[in-house]
């Protein structure tokens, strides 16, 4: 029997996030995860500058963003015009290196062992896991950062509530230019032109030297279309989003597509002695709305900044010492906002109301209009003359 004050059930972004932070902290803690080196996974590929900031909270900022690639610039586009071109805040990572770069910071004397989680006793003093190797651990709090494992909160009890099935459709591929080096911009978004499309945007990022690109849309995950991007990717991407052609020029989509359906849904009964859920272990949220790994980096960042210090002074782990967690106002502004935003982009994207439409002209035109401004402030700074909406160099490739 291994004893610890905190075993971390989960090796993914919030379980080594959480690892690395509480071993900096110097609170005995104990991560179990089967990968001794996370694989390939296609989920969280960027972080943005608000994502960033809670980043720096966890003193984990500097390494994780040395292994990243920020975007210097992100244009954004509609109907094949680019209405600004705003600084860009993004920084591209795929998933695996993202984790493997914040286990790299776990400290040595945080045990890692490398099983599986197979059962979990809990009570208002100590926790117990059993793993598959045949070990177990003693603990005086469990977080479970399993993700969308749903085993061991079934075994306890713990149930789900689905909000939305198939909420949206992640599109992961690698976008190539032809005849030259690279694309004309640094990094882009592009709105999809019509509701009856079902999708949301395309959002396109530099990771290394490779032209990442993510596609999001809204469609059942037997849709007959989703075969055939896979079987031609390129030639569906244009017939979604004819303007496209106009920003990209010739180009050719190179290595496999990735396909990846969301589930909304929420644990319920959670508020249980012993034991403390994180990430999607609690609730999952929608990549399309860009809110995943800000509402994981929210969970860790609370949980061990503030709430497990404070634990951890006191005797027992009771439920209603652990209920400060869900209670945090902070925590909770952060699934409000992440669960709003997903119903809303969907909204955005495919209801063809005069509501909706009016809103997405709105936005069109706002993003227009702050996108001029910045324009013209660059121009008086530099003293250059007018410049077009979309380089003249690229109008002419197509």
């Amino acid at each position: 029997m291994r004893n610890t004050d905190v075993v971390i059930v989960g090796g993914g972004f919030a379980g080594s996030l959480a690892a690395a932070m509480l071993g900096n902290a110097d609170v005995a803690a104990i991560l179990v995860d089967p990968h001794a080196v996370y694989p390939e996974d296609f989920r969280c590929e960027k972080l943005d500058g608000a994502q960033v900031e809670i980043l720096r909270k966890t003193g984990l900022a500097e390494a994780v963003l040395r292994a990243t690639t920020p975007d210097r610039e992100s244009w954004v586009a509609r109907f094949g015009c680019v209405v600004d071109r705003r600084p860009g805040d993004q920084h591209g990572i795929f998933y695996a290196p993202l984790v493997n770069t914040l286990r790299g910071q776990i400290p040595k004397d945080v045990t890692q062992i490398f099983s599986k989680a197979t059962a979990l006793a809990t009570g208002a003093d100590r926790q117990r896991v059993t793993l598959s190797n045949g070990e177990e651990i003693s603990a005086r709090l469990i977080v479970l950062a399993n993700g969308l494992n749903v085993g061991l909160r079934n075994m306890l009890g713990l149930s789900s509530e689905l909000l939305s099935e198939c909420h949206s459709i992640s599109i992961g591929f690698d976008a190539k230019p032809m005849g030259r080096r690279e694309f004309a911009f640094p990094a882009l978004t592009y709105y999809a032109d019509r509701t009856s499309d079902r999708a949301a945007l395309l959002t396109l990022f530099p990771i290394g030297t490779i032209m990442r690109a993510n596609l999001f849309v809204y469609r059942a995950a037997n849709d007959p279309w989703l075969r055939q991007f896979v079987a031609a990717p390129r030639e569906i991407l244009v017939a979604l989003m004819p303007g496209l052609r106009k920003l990209m020029g010739d180009f050719e989509i190179a290595g496999p597509v990735k396909i990846r359906p969301v589930d909304l849904y929420a644990t319920r009964n959670y508020r249980r002695d012993g034991i403390v859920l994180v990430g999607d272990a609690f609730a999952t949220s929608c990549p399309a709305a860009g809110t995943g790994a800000r509402k994981a980096l929210t969970d860790v960042e609370r949980l061990c900044n503030v709430h497990i210090p404070g634990w951890l002074a006191t005797p027992g782990m009771g439920a209603e010492k652990i209920a400060a967690f869900y209670d945090d106002p902070v925590k909770q502004d952060c699934d409000k906002f992440s669960l709003e935003k997903a119903f809303a982009l969907r909204s955005f994207s495919v209801d063809p109301g005069l509501r909706w439409r009016a809103h997405r002209w709105a936005k069109f035109l706002a993003q227009y209009a702050i996108g001029t401004l910045r324009r013209r402030r660059e121009r008086l700074t530099s003293g250059v003359g007018p410049q077009p909406s979309v380089p003249a160099a690229t109008r002419a490739e197509t």
